[in-house]
């Protein structure tokens, strides 16, 4: 497999792993336990996953980048779904 298919597919990976956890952290008091939860519970699961694809250092701010988003975007949806904003 390419590199970039690779980095493509680690991005998406945590990108969509981290949807749903930006949507729940949403819903919880800034900086409370839960919300810490939410933040950090997806880390080992994309830190296997660069693991496996035999992606090295360097590709850590892509996997950060797309958990970034995927929280994000979770969270959008979130305020969207409660008319929040």
């Amino acid at each position: 497999m390419q590199i970039a298919l690779k980095v493509l597919l680690l991005l998406t990976l945590a990108s969509a792993v981290n949807i749903p956890l930006g949507y729940w952290r949403q819903g919880c008091e800034k900086f409370s336990p839960t919300w810490f939860f939410f933040v950090h519970i997806s880390i080992p699961f994309i830190i296997i996953m660069r693991m496996k694809l035999g992606l090295a250092w360097p590709f850590i701010p892509f996997s950060l980048a797309g958990a970034v988003s995927g929280q994000l975007a979770g969270g959008r949806v979130y305020r969207k779904r409660n008319c929040l904003g």
